[in-house]
């Protein structure tokens, strides 16, 4: 299953009004370590289908969104339940760290 793609058209809908936990992915084609997080994305997506929601923000064509966010770096993982941003995590990980990441906030 693969992590869905968002757009400042669609984030408040997709991300802010979930009724299940989202995981916000902000990256950039240009960023060798969002790369290297774009598959552990639709891991995430994958493992844990039902319990949370993954998608990936392109930081440079969605400036709105990635404001809202104060985004400061690249990639920055925002966590939010209910609309709300209850985790972040900036710089990339390995599967075990984000694991452990999505475990601890789910």
């Amino acid at each position: 299953m693969p992590a869905a793609q968002l757009t400042d058209a669609s984030f408040e809908t997709e991300v802010l009004r979930s009724s299940v936990p989202y995981l916000v992915d902000v990256w950039a084609q240009w960023c060798g370590p969002c790369r290297l997080m774009a598959p552990l994305m639709d891991w995430a997506a994958a493992e844990y289908a039902g319990r949370l929601t993954v998608g990936k923000l392109e930081a440079d064509p969605n400036p709105a969104s990635r404001d809202r966010l104060q985004v400061q770096g690249l990639p920055t993982l925002v966590l939010f339940k209910g609309g709300a941003e209850v985790a972040r995590h900036e710089g990339a990980m390995a599967q075990a760290q984000l694991k452990a990441f999505l475990d601890a906030h789910l």
